[in-house]
């Protein structure tokens, strides 16, 4: 920690130095589509990153600029942002005019200047979101509110847990990163979901398809990367509350921030809290095993919970140097669905689950995760250095009833160091570091290098097991290079190695089982876990070029990514209560390594947009679970087992987006999303893998207007999700019956003595729909997706400028 603060105070030492090179002012006026000055218009400037808000006269000023080129981007509500190009050689004034945004059928800006020109940029299929999308389409998890963009889904086990899919690979395939560090938790269970406050973000970007050049081996599938892009102006405070409700499952919610910043000081401070009951299914009974299972009031009995976050970030921006650190603890609770949770179903005391909806009792898990991370960056001419520090600690605990399976014996020993009720523990330090190097070579050319590094350590507790405890240390370094051809036309390419190693602990049954050698029983302790020690190593590339005439825009890139096994893949030897199977790892497995090409292809004018971004993906060796005939008789009621094993996979898919503009205040639009996936060698040759999302639609009406009578910025939208039969299956799995589901979704801005309040709603399932979801695995104890559920986000900002003494 000493070297990390020595190094804060060396880049602030050469900041100082640094700052008698000439800097300039830029100051202008921004207006509207009638010339008229735009108040409170938010401009900013990149790669600095610093910040202004225009005054009544719709002026900004920008002071200790040096020489360069830049890219300010200005933003209104209601209004196109604009993003434009600008070189600084002396003080400069320049204006800007905006135009009343168009409609998008994300809720997306799609005129945005800053996302056009991201995905013209980047060579892999980018999907961008804001604060205003995610407040429009908030579901019971911040994946489950992605859902909506093509290409993305979750696997999930209820209200609020759910784990992201990028064309169809999750888990430990998909990177999520907050704040410029990998978020790390316990990505292998089904039933973690992922320890995020969607609040705190207002950006996020998708990256569709192999990014582990950037961030490492566990991107093969894709990148979930949110970020704070806001910067706020100088001498300003403000912040929000945010209300939230749902019928669905009760939900009551608040979310309260803070910030301030005086000149280079910056503070912000957030605080969270969610309650809300067992969700509701359109069925009053759900079939688990061979047992039917009824449902008081169409609720899913003990799946309640609540949930209580906070986060600090704090820092300085100067003109060269930046420092961000952010601090967030995030705790929930909540229970399992009581029928399906290692307990057999007829043995629910059903009158004490459905005396309220709202208590939370056996089976339940804590989640906490605490997370401090520090991201830095200096700018020197054509040199910028950025480094990112990360401390993250994850536990978790899972408790329910002790029963008595196998050889465990009938009363639980006094003898134990645990409680007997504690199921599972898991606690996970994690430590990271990534340092980057930005060069501007020239005009054309823009090189990165990197280095990453990340240490885990990962500890276990309580009477059942399914991994054993584990040390991981993953470090990787490399280069990637874009070269402009020119404005339309750019390549780039990278290069990357990597290098990991694993080493997973021994464990016993604290219980003894009958062993039977040479004729004689024995009872003995039984190994569930070797020592394990494995090292990986492997490169991989990526090399792709954009070309952008005018409306059109073209992409093409080819890679290989790498992915090595996790401890859960190695060395598993136990029952998975969510996934209603026995797991056993395979000590041997190899890394995955895998071969992409990604494809885009668009067209887009001011009233139309056309899309379509294919892909085809072959695995050398895709790690997954295997079922057998075989069913444990030692450690639950039969579960089946499965293995983990390697198979050639072959898998290639497309999104579709559309979107066309009949009038100013309507819009049409379309997603689609197909994907295929193939087993080309093992024992299940020729099947899919499991959880395959089948192939999916939305066609989207949506109207909005600058002004309704007192409601300004208002829209209504219609959604018509349709979902094709899932019949290419792999056994055991079972088909999954396709269905459609309508959405909806309108608000806007009210203004109450001067104090304005956004007002977002939202109706899912309209026609409360019963529906199997085809990648929950809840699907297995035939458990249909949420019903009705009414939504309401009230938002409100305030903001003021602190007077200078």
């Amino acid at each position: 920690m000493s070297k990390f603060f020595m190094l804060l105070i060396g880049m602030a030492f050469l900041y100082n130095a640094s700052y008698a090179q000439m800097h300039f002012e830029l100051k202008g006026m921004v207006v509207d589509e009638n010339n008229q000055a735009l108040a409170g218009a938010s401009v900013f400037l990149f790669p600095v990153k610093k910040g202004s808000i225009t005054n009544a006269n719709g002026d900004f000023v920008m002071e200790h600029l040096p020489a360069g080129k830049y890219k300010i981007e200005i933003s209104f509500i209601g209004y196109q942002s604009l993003i434009d190009t600008i070189s600084i050689n002396g003080h400069k004034t320049i204006n800007y005019q905006l135009e009343v945004s168009a409609l998008s059928l994300q809720e997306i800006e799609v005129n945005d200047n800053y996302i056009e020109n991201r995905k013209k940029e980047e060579s892999l299929n980018v999907e961008i979101v804001n604060e205003e999308y995610l407040k429009q389409n908030l579901g019971g998890s911040l994946m489950n509110s992605l859902e909506r963009l093509p290409g993305i889904s979750s696997i999930g086990i209820g209200s609020g847990q759910s784990k992201p899919v990028i064309r169809g690979l999750g888990f430990n395939r998909v990177v999520v990163v907050e704040n410029n560090i990998k978020h790390e938790a316990q990505q292998w269970g089904t039933d973690h979901g992922l320890e995020i406050d969607q609040y705190a973000v207002d950006n996020i970007e998708v990256i569709k398809g192999p990014a582990s050049l950037m961030y490492g081996s566990d991107a093969i599938g894709g990148i979930i990367d949110m970020k704070k892009r806001e910067i706020h102006a100088k001498n300003s405070f403000g912040g929000s509350v945010d209300l939230l409700g749902k019928t669905n499952n009760d939900l009551l919610g608040t979310s309260i921030s803070m910030f301030m910043r005086k000149n280079w000081f910056f503070a912000d401070i957030r605080a969270t809290i969610m309650d809300y009951g067992d969700y509701k299914v359109p069925t009053d009974s759900v079939d688990i095993y061979s047992y039917r299972a009824p449902l008081y009031n169409n609720n899913l009995r003990n799946t309640a919970g609540k949930e209580k976050n906070l986060h600090l970030s704090f820092g300085m921006i100067k003109d060269q140097f930046q420092s961000h650190f952010y601090i967030s603890s995030v705790n929930s609770k909540s229970g399992f669905f009581a029928n399906a949770h290692g307990l057999e179903p007829r043995n629910i005391d059903t009158d004490l689950h459905d005396q309220s909806n709202r208590d939370i009792l056996y089976p339940y898990q804590l989640s906490r995760h605490l997370k401090a991370t520090n991201s830095s960056f200096y700018r020197w001419d054509k040199l910028k250095i950025e480094l990112d520090l990360g401390y993250q600690r994850n536990f978790r605990q899972e408790w329910s009833p002790y029963v008595q399976h196998g050889y465990m014996p009938a009363v639980f020993p006094d003898s134990m160091d645990f409680n007997p009720d504690l199921e599972r523990q898991f606690t996970k330090n994690v430590y990271s570091g990534h340092l980057k190097f930005h060069y501007q070579l020239s005009d054309k050319i823009q090189l990165k290098f990197g280095l990453n590094s990340e240490f885990q350590d990962n500890q276990i507790d309580g009477r059942g097991f399914i991994i054993p405890e584990y040390q991981q240390f993953n470090m990787g370094g490399f280069v990637f290079g874009k070269y402009f051809i020119s404005e339309k036309s750019i390549i780039q390419a990278g290069i990357r190695y990597d290098y990991g190693n694993i080493e997973t602990q021994e464990y016993y049954d604290w219980f003894t089982s009958p062993v039977i050698e040479n004729g004689d029983t024995t009872m003995q302790y039984l190994q569930r876990a070797e020592n394990i020690n494995r090292s990986f190593s492997n490169f991989t590339w990526s090399l792709g070029y954009n070309y952008n005439p005018g409306k059109w825009s073209y992409k093409v890139n080819i890679g290989k990514s790498f992915r090595m096994p996790i401890a859960k893949e190695l060395a598993a030897n136990g029952v998975n209560y969510h996934h209603f199977s026995y797991e056993v790892g395979n000590a041997n497995l190899s890394p995955e390594i895998s071969y992409q090409i990604d494809m885009g292809l668009e067209y887009h004018n001011k009233r139309f947009a056309i899309g379509a971004t294919p892909f085809f993906n072959y695995f050398t060796n895709y790690i997954y679970l295997n079922p057998t005939s075989e069913h444990d008789r030692l450690y639950g009621n039969g579960n089946q087992v499965f293995y983990y094993t390697q198979s050639e996979v072959l898998r290639y898919g497309a999104e579709l987006h559309a979107h066309f503009e009949l009038y100013k205040w309507l819009q049409l639009g379309l997603i689609g999303e197909y994907v295929y996936s193939e087993q080309m060698s093992g024992e299940k040759k020729g099947f899919t893998l499991p959880f395959s999302p089948p192939p999916s639609g939305i066609l989207n009406v949506k109207f909005q207007q600058p002004s309704i009578s007192f409601i300004k910025n208002a829209y209504f939208s219609v959604d018509y999700r349709m979902t094709a039969a899932q019949n290419n299956i792999v056994p055991p799995e079972e088909k999954t019956d396709g269905y459609q589901v309508f959405n909806l979704s309108f608000g806007g801005d009210v203004n109450l003595r001067n104090q304005k309040i956004n007002i977002s709603m939202q109706v899912q399932n309209l026609l409360n729909t019963k529906y199997f979801n085809h990648t929950s695995y809840y699907r297995m104890i035939n458990v249909p997706e949420p019903g009705r559920n009414f939504i309401v986000n009230i938002s409100i900002p305030f903001s003021g400028i602190i007077k200078e003494k």
